[in-house]
């Protein structure tokens, strides 16, 4: 284990340190319903109007943060994304150098995305595309170790015939919006994906979960794409498969809500509102988990074998092709050297274990 994992422990673990100190019990169980996802058709101003759907802002181009906290991808194609930022409730494209080029209302973005499609030389065509998806509190950079090395790989490798990837490392606001909303942007991105590659995934913590739902609603309620069809080798990173006992201990704190939102709240005391919409993916799928119970980093919260945040059991799933635990820290599933060859392994069709 590195030792910046000794130093850092973990983000999560960290909040309940910090909650248990000092935020008082002032819990409540009201939890929005899971499949529910506000429209989001218009856009507010700096004035305090609405700004119709179709109307564009006025733009100066300028680099931005790639997402972070606040916004969440709904379309993309080849490095380009339109994004949609419910704090601020409006959309915007932005190019593959992480440039705003446009803001405004949903359809005018969708709009200027067809225009850079139809404006660009067509790029060879995608024969997998493997979405990342990060954690609670995270963004798609904490992806970053799986997506180059995945990068790596894919440059160098003596497949025949060559399988041509792209890495979408996917982004989403994960304490601002429900899981619901993270789900029906997950499905709207793999479903407009260009052309119709076989699709992976890795996703760590709540991104499983994300995928999870997406895969329940696909099932109940119709998978137009033949996406379910096209799903290849999924590897879930410490998933909380069965919810989370640390969530439900936090939940207990009137700040853990505040700061997670209905997301975090879903994971622990509302989990059995959510886990019926949830499925298993109709692929191979690996799962890898984080024990260090043993070491000074356990959480003394979790009596179970743990990462620190998920327990051993929590993140077991019925139909999984290969389990493997690692002594590593939850915050650092994705970074860890071994587990992140193990991953990529898996990914190329091996098995879970990480190559010389």
């Amino acid at each position: 284990m590195k030792p910046s994992c000794v130093c850092s422990l973990c983000s999560v673990c960290f909040l309940g340190m910090f909650f248990s100190v000092f935020a008082g019990p002032c819990y409540s169980q009201d939890v929005p319903a899971v499949g529910a996802v506000p429209a989001t058709g218009e856009v507010s101003t700096a004035e305090g109007k609405v700004m119709e759907d179709t109307v564009k802002g006025w733009n100066l181009p300028l680099p931005t943060l790639g997402g972070k906290q606040f916004w969440t991808d709904y379309r993309w194609w080849h490095g380009w994304k339109v994004q949609y930022n419910s704090t601020l409730d409006h959309w915007r494209l932005i190019d593959p150098n992480g440039i705003r080029r446009a803001w405004g209302g949903r359809q005018a973005m969708l709009d200027e995305m067809n225009r850079v499609i139809e404006t660009t030389a067509p790029p060879a065509a995608i024969d997998e595309v493997i979405l990342l998806a990060h954690g609670l509190f995270r963004s798609n950079g904490s992806m970053t170790p799986i997506a180059e090395e995945l990068q790596r790989v894919s440059s160098h490798q003596l497949e025949e015939p060559v399988v041509r990837r792209s890495v979408v490392s996917m982004t989403y606001a994960s304490t601002r919006d429900s899981i619901a909303e993270h789900s029906a942007a997950m499905r709207e991105l793999l479903e407009n994906l260009p052309g119709t590659p076989r699709i992976s995934f890795v996703g760590h913590s709540l991104g499983n979960i994300v995928f999870r739902h997406a895969i329940g609603q696909w099932k109940a309620n119709g998978d137009p794409q033949k996406i379910l069809d096209r799903l290849y080798r999924v590897v879930m990173l410490g998933p909380p498969n069965q919810g989370s006992a640390f969530a439900a201990s936090l939940s207990r704190l009137g700040l853990f809500e505040t700061l997670t939102g209905s997301t975090g709240m879903h994971l622990g005391p509302a989990w059995e509102k959510l886990q019926h919409s949830l499925g298993t993916p109709p692929c191979p799928f690996a799962i890898v988990i984080g024990d260090v119970s043993s070491s000074s980093l356990k959480n003394p919260i979790l009596d179970e074998p743990n990462d620190g945040v998920v327990t051993v059991k929590e993140a077991t799933l019925e139909g999984a092709s290969d389990i493997k635990t690692f002594p590593v820290v939850h915050s650092f599933l994705m970074r860890d050297e071994s587990i992140v060859r193990a991953t990529v392994s898996y990914l190329m069709g091996r098995e879970l274990a990480p190559y010389p």
